[in-house]
């Protein structure tokens, strides 16, 4: 595994200098400042990237002023006790796309953050205050107890909300892959943790964050 030194100079080589690279990571949002986002605003970014999986994200972002009305705002309490006359009406919802399974999910990814909110204040500062060095059991979390958030679904909502993490796109695996530390797209809990434990210690090594290292990953291919 080469040093995050090497990657980065090699991601620079390819951008036009550090300069330029420099100028294409953005650092994530602070934990602070994100354990302030409201929960609504979670759920609703939850349920974009469940849509957006697998289908024209333009279509679902065209069609996220409707999302927004027929879930009343993502009032996180009022969807978790959606009933069925609300689904049902949902189903044939032109405001909407009317995906039964994903529409569920979101009913489901309510309670997930109600719950959250319950252990810990609100389901912002569960998600902001999760240890980045534990970045993989956060993403299990959402995994086991949401609703279709597995694969890369979660990463990029996540990702949407200024959490600091790392996105396992087909460019960051490759890397990866290059480097010996996983030989296929990582699933496993193996594997998994053997990227956490890579990416933990290019952060030591750089102080970056996630995101940051993440991004000089994808760029270094």
């Amino acid at each position: 595994m080469r040093s995050f030194e090497e990657l980065y100079g090699i991601a620079a080589e390819r951008k036009g200098g550090p300069g330029a690279l420099d100028a294409l990571l953005e650092p994530a949002v602070p934990p602070d400042e994100l354990a302030l986002l409201p929960d609504d605003r979670w759920l609703s970014i939850l349920t974009k990237a469940v849509f957006s999986a697998g289908f024209n994200w333009k279509v679902v972002e065209n069609k996220w002023p409707g999302f927004e009305e027929a879930f009343k705002g993502f009032d996180v309490g009022a969807v978790a006790f959606m009933d069925d006359v609300w689904f049902d009406r949902l189903l044939t919802d032109t405001r909407v796309i009317r995906n039964g399974a994903k529409l569920r999910a979101v009913q489901e990814n309510a309670v997930l953050l109600q719950d959250l909110a319950s252990d810990h204040g609100s389901a912002a500062r569960a998600i902001a205050y999760w240890p980045r060095e534990d970045y993989v059991g956060l993403l299990e979390l959402l995994k086991t107890r949401g609703s279709r958030l597995g694969g890369t679904t979660a990463q990029y909502a996540l990702r949407f909300g200024g959490r600091d993490g790392f996105i396992l796109s087909k460019d960051v695996v490759a890397r990866l892959v290059a480097e010996g530390i996983v030989d296929k797209a990582p699933t496993s809990k193996k594997a998994l943790a053997a990227v956490q434990v890579a990416f933990n210690d290019w952060s030591v090594e750089s102080g970056r964050g996630l995101k940051e290292i993440s991004r000089v990953l994808a760029m270094s291919v």
